[in-house]
C-alpha cells in the first residue's frame, strides 16, 4: 500500500528551523569552550614553566651556601614541576599543548635536568662560575620550552578569534532566517486573515481568503472561507422582523418563567429571612445588577431597615444598614408608586448619595414593595453603568416580583400572628383552669384557717396566733401568685414590635413590688415574629417573678439590644444567685421553664452573677446577617 503524504505542519516547520538553530548554537558555543579551556590549561603551563627558571636559579644560587636538606627539597619541587607538566592537571586547568615541538622541548628539559641534578646534590662541589654557565643553559633550554607553548597559544587564540567571528555571523544569518521564515509561515497568512476579517466586518460576505498551504493558516483559511460562505447564505434567508418577533418571545418566556420560579420560592421560603436572601439574588439576576438589596420599612419609626442584600460592597452594607425616610434616594418615599430610575449624579437633596457615588455605581433602581395601601419596604438595584439600567418591560417584571416578595410576607405575618393566637388561647385556657382550681384550694384554705381560730380559741392563744399568722402570710403570697400567673398568661405582644409589651410588663413588676426599674433599647431592628415575642416575653417575666421572690432587690434594669441581634438582659442589684447550687427549688423550676421557652424560638438564656453584686439573666437569639459581596 503506497504511504499517504501528510502535509507539514506550521508546528513542524517552525520546531525544524527552531532545532537546526539551537544546535547550530550549541555546537558553536561547545567549539569556544573547547578552544578556551586549552587557553587557560596552556597559560597555566606557562605560568609553572616560569617557576621551573626560578627554581634553577635558587638551586645554582644554594650550591655550596644551602643546607643540602634544603637544597634536595628544592629538587623535588623541581621534580614535581616538572611532573606537572609532564601529566597536566584538569581541575585548574594546566597542560601542555600536544604538538611535537612543545613535547621534544620538554624532554630536552627533562634530559638536561637529570644531567645537572646528580653533579649538583651528589658529585664534587662545583664552582659558581661553573654552576652559573649550567643554570643558564638549563634556564635557555626552559625559555625554549615556554616559546614552544606561547606559539601553540597564539594559534589557538587565532582559532578562538575565528570562532567567535562565525558566531556572529550564525547570529546574524539566524535573526534573517528567523525574520524571512515568521514572515513566509506567519505573518503573510495571517495578514490575508486580517484582510479578509475586515471586508467581512465592513459587510461584504463575498470575502475570501488565498489558501497557499496545508498547515495551520491554511485551515484555517478554509474554515474561514466556509463561514463567510454559511454567513452569506443565512443573510439571504433571514429576515429582520422574524428574528425581533423570536427575540421578543424569549424575553417574555424568560420572564414568566422567572415569575414562575419566584412565586414557587416565595410560597416555601420558610423564614423571613431565607426568604429575603433568595429573593434578593434572583432580583439581581433578572434586572442584570450590580448590586441588590431589600428593605423593610417601619411606619412607626419611619425608616427603611436592610433585610438582605447580594453583591454590595462591606461599607455600604455597613453605612446603610438602617435608614430614616428621605435620608437618601433609595429610602426617600414609601407611597408604593412604581418602579423609578434615580441617576446619582443627577440626585441632590440626600445626604447619603455620596457613599453610592465613592464606590463606583451611578444609577439606583428603586422598586416598592407594597400590598394594597401599605408599604411594606422597597427593592434597590445599584449599577455601576448609568446605560445598563432596565428597560420598561424589565421594571414591569420587577414591579410583578415586587408584589410577590409583598405576598409572602404578609403570609409569614399572617402565619406568625396565627401561631401567636394559638398561644394566647392555650395561655387563657390554662389560666382559667388555675383560677378554677388552685384559686378554690386557697380559697378553702381560708376558711380552714378561719376553723382552726375557732378550734383553738380555748388553748394557747399565743401560739396558735403565731400559727394563724404564718399561715395568712402563706396564703397571701399564694394567691398573689396565682394572679401573676393569671396577669402572664393572657398577655398579648403588639403584632409589630414587643417594646410596648416589655414597658407595659416593668410597669406591672414595679406597682406590685415597689422596686425601682430602669429600662435602655438600643439600636434599631427588624421586628420579631409574633410567636417569638411571646416567648421572650414569658422569659423576662420569669425573670422578674424571680426577682420578686427571691432577690431582695432595691433596683431592676432591663436592657433590650435589637442591633446587630436581639439581647435582653434583666439585672438586680439583689443578694445574687448560685447557678450551681443543687437544690431543686422554685427558682431552679423557674430556669428550667426559661431555658426550655428560649429553646422552642432557638435562643439561649444565661444565667450568672451581676458586676457589682446581684444576678442577671441574658436572652440571646441568633444574628440575621445581611449577605454581602
Amino acid at each position: 500500500m503506497a504511504r499517504t503524504w501528510r502535509p507539514t505542519t506550521l508546528a513542524t516547520k517552525l520546531g525544524a528551523i527552531g532545532t537546526a538553530l539551537l544546535l547550530l548554537a550549541l555546537a558553536s558555543i561547545g567549539l569556544t569552550l573547547w578552544v578556551t579551556w586549552h587557553l587557560e590549561g596552556g597559560a597555566a603551563a606557562v605560568n609553572e614553566t616560569g617557576r621551573l627558571r626560578m627554581q634553577v636559579w635558587r638551586l645554582a644560587h644554594g650550591i655550596g651556601t644551602a643546607d643540602p636538606a634544603a637544597q634536595r627539597a628544592r629538587a623535588r619541587q623541581f621534580d614535581q614541576s616538572l611532573s606537572l607538566l609532564r601529566s597536566g592537571d584538569p581541575a585548574r586547568p594546566l597542560f601542555l599543548p600536544g604538538d611535537d615541538a612543545t613535547r621534544t622541548a620538554l624532554d630536552e628539559v627533562g634530559r638536561d635536568w637529570s644531567a645537572l641534578r646528580a653533579q649538583w646534590l651528589e658529585g664534587p662541589d662545583v664552582a659558581a662560575d661553573a654552576a652559573a654557565a649550567q643554570a643558564t643553559a638549563l634556564v635557555q633550554r626552559i625559555d625554549t620550552l615556554v616559546d614552544a607553548i606561547e606559539s601553540q597559544l597564539s594559534r589557538w587564540t587565532t582559532v578562538l578569534t575565528g570562532v567567535q567571528l562565525g558566531l556572529v555571523a550564525v547570529a546574524i544569518a539566524a535573526a534573517v532566517a528567523t525574520l524571512y521564515t515568521s514572515y513566509l509561515f506567519v505573518f503573510n497568512p495571517l495578514a490575508r486573515l486580517q484582510a479578509g476579517l475586515a471586508r467581512v466586518e465592513r459587510g461584504d460576505l463575498s470575502a475570501r481568503v488565498e489558501v497557499g498551504s496545508a498547515d495551520e493558516f491554511g485551515r484555517l483559511g478554509e474554515a474561514f472561507n466556509r463561514m463567510a460562505q454559511t454567513l452569506q447564505d443565512f443573510t439571504r434567508d433571514l429576515e429582520d422582523k422574524v428574528r425581533e418577533k423570536t427575540e421578543t418571545l424569549r424575553a417574555e418566556r424568560e420572564r414568566l418563567a422567572l415569575l414562575y420560579e419566584v412565586s414557587d420560592f416565595v410560597g416555601q421560603a420558610p423564614t423571613l429571612d431565607a426568604l429575603a436572601q433568595g429573593f434578593v439574588r434572583r432580583a439581581r439576576a433578572a434586572a442584570n445588577a450590580d448590586a441588590a438589596l431589600v428593605r423593610w420599612f417601619d411606619p412607626g419609626q419611619q425608616q427603611y431597615l436592610m433585610l438582605a442584600a447580594s453583591g454590595v460592597p462591606e461599607d455600604l452594607l455597613t453605612k446603610e444598614r438602617c435608614l430614616r425616610a428621605g435620608d437618601c434616594v433609595c429610602a426617600g418615599r414609601a407611597d408604593g408608586s412604581g418602579a423609578r430610575v434615580i441617576r446619582l449624579r443627577d440626585a441632590s437633596g440626600t445626604t447619603d448619595r455620596a457613599v453610592c457615588e465613592q464606590l463606583g455605581f451611578e444609577a439606583v433602581v428603586t422598586v416598592p414593595v407594597g400590598l394594597q395601601d401599605a408599604s411594606l419596604g422597597e427593592i434597590d438595584l445599584l449599577y455601576r453603568d448609568a446605560g445598563a439600567t432596565p428597560s420598561e418591560a424589565d421594571r414591569t417584571l420587577l414591579e410583578s416580583l415586587a408584589k410577590h416578595l409583598a405576598s409572602g410576607m404578609e403570609g409569614m405575618r399572617a402565619a406568625a400572628l396565627e401561631r401567636e393566637a394559638a398561644v394566647a388561647e392555650e395561655r387563657s385556657l390554662l389560666a382559667r383552669e388555675m383560677h378554677d382550681s388552685i384559686a378554690q384550694s386557697l380559697a378553702f384554705l381560708k376558711i380552714q384557717v378561719q376553723l382552726l381560730r375557732n378550734a383553738l380559741a380555748h388553748g394557747d392563744s399565743a401560739a396558735a396566733q403565731r400559727a394563724l399568722d404564718e399561715l395568712g402570710a402563706g396564703l397571701r403570697e399564694s394567691l398573689a401568685d396565682v394572679r401573676e400567673l393569671l396577669v402572664h398568661f393572657r398577655t398579648r405582644t403588639n403584632s409589630d414590635d414587643i417594646v410596648p409589651a416589655l414597658k407595659t410588663t416593668l410597669q406591672k413588676f414595679r406597682n406590685q413590688t415597689g422596686l425601682q426599674t430602669h429600662l435602655d433599647i438600643q439600636g434599631a431592628g427588624v421586628p420579631l415574629p409574633p410567636d417569638v415575642q411571646v416567648q421572650l416575653l414569658h422569659v423576662v417575666q420569669e425573670a422578674l417573678s424571680n426577682v420578686r421572690k427571691h432577690a431582695h432587690a432595691h433596683e431592676v434594669w432591663l436592657n433590650v439590644q435589637q442591633h446587630p441581634a436581639w439581647r435582653i438582659e434583666v439585672r438586680d442589684d439583689g443578694r445574687g444567685f448560685d447557678p450551681t447550687a443543687a437544690a431543686t427549688d422554685e427558682t431552679h423550676v423557674g430556669l428550667r421553664i426559661m431555658r426550655e421557652r428560649a429553646a422552642s424560638i432557638g435562643a439561649s438564656v444565661q444565667v450568672g452573677p451581676a458586676a457589682g453584686g446581684g444576678t442577671r439573666v441574658i436572652v440571646s437569639l441568633p444574628e440575621r446577617q445581611p449577605e454581602a459581596a
